[in-house]
């Protein structure tokens, strides 16, 4: 059952005896968890963990909507761990919808030594790019940008002629060139 966008709304089922059954349902939101593992871990093994993980979302009464892995990549700065330092690692994604303090029970990953990093990361409504622009919004939200190609504005010609305007009691010297010579007698004297 839906509840809104991102969120699974789970219900309760009645247990004989049970006297919290009209409980109100949980919101589960959307969370994507990266796992950085080091380089040379083996697939098994890499396997394993996100068994791990999956099992642990079950148990909460969650669900593991998307896994994606993207294979070895390369890191912009070494990670450093007891055993040396890494700039490879094996990137996985899952996508999974749990209640919202999961992220405190997954803190038994720091102690887990095939990870480099791991990450949870809360999925938010918002939209990107062309979703975020509807037809008729995009529309006009561009227009106002708009240029009018066929308008003439004299504002560009009018900056050039703020330099030409001399203040009263300014000195007006036309040609710089007098200065310089002076300049440059008094260094041939020398």
């Amino acid at each position: 059952m839906e509840a809104a966008e991102g969120y699974l709304e789970v219900e309760r089922w009645p247990v004989l005896g049970d006297t919290t059954a009209e409980q109100p349902a949980t919101k589960m939101p959307l969370y994507d968890c990266m796992l950085l593992l080091k380089p040379h871990v083996k697939r098994e093994a890499f396997l394993d963990l996100v068994a791990r993980v999956g099992k642990h979302v079950c148990r909460k009464n969650g669900v593991v909507t998307d896994m994606k892995s993207f294979g070895s990549v390369e890191l912009g700065y070494g990670i450093k761990k007891l055993d040396g330092r890494y700039y490879q690692g094996q990137l996985m994604q899952m996508t999974m919808m749990t209640p919202p303090n999961f992220n405190d029970e997954l803190h038994y990953l720091n102690k887990e030594d095939r990870l480099l990093r791991w990450l949870l990361v809360k999925h938010r409504d918002i939209k990107y790019g062309l979703e975020f622009l509807s037809e008729e919004d995009g529309k006009s939200e561009l227009s106002r940008f708009r240029m009018n190609l066929y308008e003439d504005d004299d504002d560009d010609e009018d900056d050039d002629d703020d330099e030409d305007v001399v203040k009263e009691g300014e000195d007006i010297d036309e040609d710089d060139n007098d200065e310089y010579a002076v300049k440059e007698g008094e260094r041939s004297e020398n």
